[in-house]
């Protein structure tokens, strides 16, 4: 390909000699022989500083926002930008041959992705997911590295789903990914906001900058799907061009709203209701939270134009999702149950949910990781000190820090909470204890790995799945 190819959707401050171009790539263990190089700068290096090497290397061109003094250097006002159009480009832009949907908040983005997916699936539209459990190309399936991947990646997805005949992606869009650019060039045919709470402020600095971050996706969108009972709500759309529909539980005015709703130890019920119909959904999810996620993905399926009652049929039959209020096979007298939840507000809903349909105690076995936002550790500590029988406080993702300093952070605001408090820095002895510790009708949540099947040491990542690790307690072999 052609490097005025590559450069066609980018703007440029700067004449270059064109050339034909073998790959692209921003990190400097790819530069090869033939490639562009893309220099960006982020919060540990700056590729920048390596153009030189780049160019001696075998780059035909590199991408720059100002003179680094090297032959054939690109002058562009924002690499991140360049490089998702260039990677569009490389890839021929597959997603103008794709119906994109996101999803983006703080909870709830996996969930409704899946529901979505499954409600596509049902009627026949070949789909193609892109998010934190798994990347689906159609026929394929990949384990995810992150939420939205990165502009490569993520365009060499798209042109697969594409390849293999999908018509939709629906696809998990994260602040991050949406401060870095990664879907820049990318236009979305729907995008659905579940809620905004307290996470990766150790990215983002202020919770102003993660809203603005979020609010990029709706600036990029024909059509926005928001939960209007999320204090935030309006703040994601006010002042856009875009078409706006509401849902929401306790709005009489949404476009989509939920009545009548009943919650269960294994699912919930509610009548959903729009301007022309109403139905019943009866989804096997627990928690209240699915309320919202499953409404949020009808609500996109329906204004994709799909059939009232077989959305209806398709969220009902939706199974769980990998690491989401997941109950664990123990043959006990007493539920095991695996969540994701990871921030403050996550740990609230969940904690709140199983606390409502549960006849016995509800214990907790949770941490905070490493070299993350370190303000709602004490935060996360209060809400599961305050809504658990026993909290049981151990290692999560530690990566380079001592585990010991971040249970002490957790711990300062537990100082006043009604549970029973147990530290365990490993976690497999955290399961164990609050196995142990579990009576008939007790419930048992493993909360902050989910999905996940290992654990970020200072040492590196290891294997870790809590279902062999509850499997083997059971053995006694642990």
């Amino acid at each position: 390909m052609k490097l005025s190819e590559l450069l066609k959707n980018v703007k440029t401050t700067s004449t270059y000699k064109d050339a034909e171009v073998k790959d692209i790539t921003d990190k400097s263990s790819d530069i090869s022989e033939g490639c562009v190089f893309v220099c960006i700068k982020g919060a540990r290096f700056d590729g920048h500083s390596v153009a030189a090497q780049a160019v001696e290397g075998g780059a035909v061109a590199v991408i720059v926002e100002y003179d680094t003094g090297v032959e054939n250097q690109i002058i562009v006002e924002n690499t991140r930008e360049a490089y998702s159009r260039i990677c569009a480009a490389f890839y021929g832009n597959p997603a103008e041959k794709l119906k994109l949907i996101g999803v983006t908040g703080t909870n709830g983005k996996t969930t409704t992705t899946f529901l979505i997916k499954n409600v596509f699936d049902s009627l026949g539209i070949k789909t193609g997911l892109i998010g934190t459990v798994k990347n689906i190309t159609g026929d394929k399936e990949y384990v995810s590295s992150l939420t939205t991947p990165d502009s490569k990646e993520l365009q060499a997805l798209y042109r697969e789903m594409v390849e293999s005949g999908c018509e939709y992606c629906i696809m998990e869009v994260s602040s991050q990914a949406l401060a870095q650019g990664r879907v820049d060039g990318c236009h979305f045919k729907i995008a659905v906001f579940t809620n905004l709470t307290q996470d990766h402020l150790d990215y983002h600095e202020t919770f102003e900058n993660y809203a603005n971050a979020k609010r990029k996706l709706f600036e990029i969108s024909d059509t926005a799907i928001i939960n209007i009972d999320d204090e935030y709500a309006q703040k994601m759309v006010e002042g856009l061009d875009c078409e706006v529909l509401t849902f929401s539980v306790n709005a009489e005015s949404s476009d989509f709203s939920a009545k009548n709703v009943k919650c269960f130890a294994d699912s919930v019920q509610y009548e959903l209701l729009t301007p022309d119909n109403i139905g019943r959904i009866n989804i096997k999810i627990p928690g209240h939270f699915t309320v919202y996620n499953s409404m949020g993905a009808a609500a996109c399926a329906i204004k994709a134009g799909a059939d009232f009652e077989k959305v209806l049929q398709a969220v009902s039959s939706s199974k769980g999702v990998p690491g989401r209020v997941e109950v664990v096979p123990t043959n006990t007298d007493y539920t095991v149950l695996i969540d994701y939840a990871h921030s403050p507000d996550g740990l609230e809903n969940v904690i709140s949910s199983i606390r409502e349909t549960t006849q016995g105690r509800v214990i907790t076995v949770f941490g905070c990781g490493g070299d993350r936002d370190k303000t709602k550790r004490p935060k996360m500590g209060k809400i599961v000190g305050d809504l658990s029988d026993v909290a049981v406080v151990t290692s999560d993702n530690p990566r380079s820090e001592n585990p010991a300093l971040i249970i002490e952070d957790i711990l300062a605001g537990m100082t006043e909470c009604k549970a029973k408090i147990k530290t365990l820095e490993s976690r497999t002895d955290a399961i164990k204890y609050a196995m142990q510790e579990a009576k008939a009708g007790d419930v048992v949540i493993l909360a902050g790995k989910g999905h996940e099947t290992y654990q970020i040491l200072n040492t590196g990542k290891i294997h870790y799945d809590e279902r062999e690790v509850v499997a083997e307690i059971l053995k006694g072999n642990i």
